[in-house]
């Protein structure tokens, strides 16, 4: 049974899986757990001196790590993983026509590896970096599904509001639930935790339920009819040749071979930036002591988070009058400045200031880049196999980007070199896009 395009029910739907899965976004991933992971790691490891820059140093998996450098590196084996796995994957869910099981099958792992961070201790790290590397490759792996999704319940004129709705919706899903866990850290005694470290697995323990829970909402409003019952090696192999069918498709449609370099390197400055910057505030901003640390930090998360909705509903009005490529442009040469600026903050202030500008430019990047390469696609049912290419793009960006972050701090010892580094992708992305061709006819691109 095809999706109705246009049906509100199912648009609405659609858009709670960004209810749902946004909480990993922002407490697993930006918020509640790179504070954890700090304190849990500073109490254990050994403090040391590298070129002038205090770093602690933990052992782990045979070896002494710089720790955040040691994150960036699980992070990026993580979207190595999604990386390889979702070509094949997609190809295998456009041949039996069916994205869902696999989309529920990535959000089950996601969710519950979330639900399993409860138990992450120093004593046993090795244990607690492998569920973090299960919730990544869940909750990134189910949006390679997810984002399919997008040309098939809606006509391309009103892809660039849906997707910013859908980003809005997960902001505010995921606000809500920040601020429940901040209430649990900073009054842990009050709700009967020991300490903020069992307030925040805690957090850990509500993030998967609210995870898990809500993506039912999207389940059971996509409705989705397989061909095939079975995952056989014949569909397997079938996979494989929907992929290379769809290559070669994709190959001869010029917009999309000039948008992907570009998003390349949109996506390698943006969501590294992303991932690092809790790790980057805990280290680099001089904060007055550990409780100021933590509400600050928690602060400007909201402040980013609330301003985000903000940008990507009125970047989805302006790209409407300007365009998607011009609009993206505006967007990657501010995140080139927010960069720069980020090498010489050190107060609170300038860090909330800095979070502010990052919320005006996040959502709408993410949004627009969604939407645009879903109006670029051809009108075809391979929709997995195409949003595949994206994905790969995006993960494969990641992955240099953390590599990147955590070699150099590793070799210098600073994050600020790390920070501005990641400058170089906005400023080639601004390039690139220039060269993706204009359809005159198509005011919106």
């Amino acid at each position: 049974m095809a999706i109705e395009k246009g049906n509100k029910k199912t648009i609405r739907g659609w858009m709670m899986y960004d209810w749902a899965n946004s909480v990993y976004n922002l407490v697993i991933s930006s918020a509640i757990f790179p504070m954890f992971y700090k304190g849990v790691t500073e109490n254990n490891g050994r403090i040391v001196n590298i070129n002038g820059n205090k770093q602690v140093i933990i052992e782990a998996f045979g070896s002494e790590w710089i720790n955040t450098s040691l994150i960036t590196y699980v992070m990026a084996i993580g979207f190595l993983v999604v990386a390889i796995l979702s070509p094949i994957l997609s190809g295998v869910a456009d041949y039996i026509g069916n994205k869902k099981i696999f989309m529920r099958i990535f959000c089950y792992l996601g969710s519950f590896s979330c639900m399993a961070l409860y138990f992450f201790n120093y004593q046993n790290i090795e244990i607690g970096f492998l569920f973090y590397l299960f919730a990544l490759i869940g909750f990134w792996g189910s949006l390679v599904f997810y984002n399919a999704y997008l040309p098939e319940i809606a006509e391309k004129k009103v892809h660039d509001k849906i997707s910013a709705q859908g980003f809005s919706m997960g902001y505010i899903g995921s606000v809500l639930l920040l601020l429940i866990c901040l209430v649990l850290v900073l009054n842990p005694e009050t709700f009967g935790f020991s300490g903020a470290g069992e307030a925040s697995r805690f957090g850990f323990l509500l993030t998967g339920v609210w995870w898990f829970g809500f993506s039912h909402i999207f389940f059971f409003r996509i409705k989705e009819e397989s061909k095939m019952k079975k995952i056989t090696k014949q569909v397997l192999s079938s996979g494989f040749k929907e992929l290379k069918v769809v290559y070669k498709e994709f190959m001869g449609i010029e917009k999309l071979k000039r948008f992907l370099p570009a998003f390349f390197m949109i996506s390698t400055g943006v969501q590294t930036v992303m991932l690092v910057a809790t790790y980057f505030a805990g280290k680099e901003i001089d904060w007055a002591d550990e409780k100021s640390e933590t509400s600050g930090l928690i602060i400007s998360i909201l402040l980013i988070q609330i301003v985000a909705i903000l940008g990507a509903l009125v970047m989805s009005k302006v790209s409407q009058k300007i365009g998607n490529i011009k609009s993206l442009q505006f967007i990657v040469f501010a995140w080139a400045c927010i960069v720069i600026w980020a090498y010489f903050i050190h107060s609170p202030l300038e860090f909330y200031i800095t979070a502010a500008l990052v919320g005006l430019v996040m959502g709408s990047v993410q949004a627009l880049s969604r939407s645009t390469y879903s109006k670029f696609l051809p009108e075809t049912e391979d929709t997995s196999s195409y949003f595949s290419f994206y994905d790969v793009t995006e993960k494969i960006g990641i992955v240099v980007g953390l590599f990147l972050f955590g070699f150099l701090e590793q070799v210098t010892g600073d994050m600020r070199i790390s920070i501005v580094a990641v400058g170089i992708f906005f400023v080639i992305a601004f390039i690139l896009l220039s060269f993706v061709p204009k359809d005159k006819a198509e005011k919106s691109l």
